[in-house]
C-alpha cells in the first residue's frame, strides 16, 4: 500500500505542474497544460480514500515527467511564428 501524501507534497507537484507549463514555447500547449492541471486537481481535491488519493498522485507525478518531457520536444520544434495572443501592442 502506497503512503497517502502529505498536504505539502500535493502543493508542490501542483506548483511543479505550473512551472513546467511555462516551459513550453507554444502559447497554446502553455495555456492547456496550466487548464489541464487546474482541472485535474480540482476534480481530485475531494478525494477521501486514501488508496485513491495515493493512486491519484502516484499518477500525478508519471504525469509530471511526461509534461517535462514534451516540454523539452516541443521546444525542439517551436513554431517560428508568434501567436497573435503574445504580441506585445503600444
Amino acid at each position: 500500500m502506497a503512503l497517502l501524501p502529505s498536504r505539502s507534497e500535493v502543493l508542490s507537484l501542483f506548483w511543479s505542474f505550473l512551472r513546467t507549463a511555462r516551459e513550453y514555447t507554444d502559447y497554446n500547449m502553455r495555456k492547456y497544460v496550466k487548464r489541464r492541471t487546474i482541472d485535474a486537481f480540482r476534480h481530485n481535491y475531494h478525494l477521501s480514500d486514501p488508496s485513491a488519493t495515493a493512486t491519484a498522485f502516484t499518477d500525478g507525478k508519471s504525469h509530471l515527467g511526461v509534461a517535462k518531457r514534451q516540454a523539452v520536444f516541443y521546444s525542439l520544434y517551436a513554431p517560428r511564428v508568434t501567436s497573435v495572443m503574445e504580441i506585445n501592442h503600444p
